[in-house]
């Protein structure tokens, strides 16, 4: 993506002066599918990152992966490795006979601060449980057994479970994935536009039942599950009734809502700051009010630790 032909929606105001900028593209689609307001291209294909998850999530269960609830929504997550994040990916191996030994996602410590301090404290360096996507890769080994499919290859491409998430990826988005690169965490990765990704989103959120509403209903009861205790993204699912979201690496952030609509965004920097904050303004743009989207948008900036500026969204 060429960062010129996206528009600065996000300034770092210091002292009245701006600071930084961040260019931005985002999209929000209707119900149908079909693109109601955009800022920047949003056709032109991109890597959803983590934002891919839910879907994946959903070519397991089209693929018999029998998980419902907590464990579904962390098979769908990035987690932030407190200690039931871990022990829930330990629990859906083992409703297969299988250790954390088989996971083939890097080795990384906690995201969560404290949950970080934790583990080190407890004489740990990074271990595979502990990294972001070991619920996903838990449930894609899960999926593969159900299946009698190999695990020793599940990251290939090729195989079949990788496969049956890429014909989901491109039946929720209504058009075709690109071919396959390689996620932080070693899966495969499906280029799709930022239009797709939001109208995969919204079709998800929207969903009346098949995989689909059970993934959404599992997001939406157990939003920590998807992603952690203190994440900016679970604060969102309970602030917002029927909303589904995951956000990525490189500052891409995706959500459903319960109408059908669908909003994505990709901080074309990979700028994290202003992911929450960028997405708040969206929300709000479509009508939505409430204390968390205030919270995530009044994002300070300091000056030995107290404010002298803010992060302003320029829709």
């Amino acid at each position: 993506m060429r960062s010129e032909s996206a528009p600065v929606v996000v300034q770092v105001v210091r002292n009245d002066l701006v600071e930084s900028e961040h260019r931005a593209r985002v999209v929000i689609t209707a119900p149908g599918g079909a693109v109601e307001w955009s800022a920047g291209p949003v056709a032109e294909p991109m890597y959803p990152r983590s934002s891919s998850k839910p879907m994946q999530a959903v070519g397991m269960l089209r693929s018999r992966l029998d998980l419902d609830g907590e464990l579904l929504a962390l098979a769908g997550a990035s987690h932030s490795g407190e200690d039931f994040h871990r022990e829930g990916a330990r629990q859906i191996l083992a409703g297969v006979g299988l250790g954390p030994e088989v996971l083939q996602n890097i080795p990384d410590w906690p995201v969560d601060d404290d949950a970080r301090i934790e583990w080190i404290r407890a004489g740990h360096g990074p271990e595979v449980i502990a990294m972001n996507c070991s619920g996903k890769h838990a449930a894609m080994i899960r999926t593969c057994v159900i299946n009698d499919w190999p695990i020793e290859n599940y990251r290939d491409p090729a195989h079949p479970l990788q496969v049956a998430i890429a014909t989901a990826i491109a039946e929720l988005a209504r058009e075709p994935v690109g071919p396959a690169a390689v996620d932080g965490c070693g899966a495969p990765l499906f280029a799709i536009s930022l239009t797709g990704l939001a109208r995969a989103f919204g079709r998800t959120a929207a969903a009346a039942d098949g995989p689909e509403r059970k993934l959404a209903e599992a997001f939406r009861a157990y939003p920590e599950w998807a992603s952690g205790t203190r994440r900016d993204e679970a604060a969102l699912h309970r602030a917002i009734r029927g909303l589904v979201g995951k956000a990525g690496a490189e500052a891409v952030y995706a959500v459903g809502l319960p109408d059908g609509r669908g909003v994505a965004l990709k901080i074309d920097d990979g700028s994290f700051r202003g992911r929450a904050p960028l997405m708040a303004a969206t929300l709000r743009k479509l009508g939505y009010a409430n204390a968390t989207l205030d919270a995530q948008l009044a994002v300070p900036v300091l000056g030995h630790g107290e404010p002298v500026g803010e992060l302003r969204v320029r829709l």
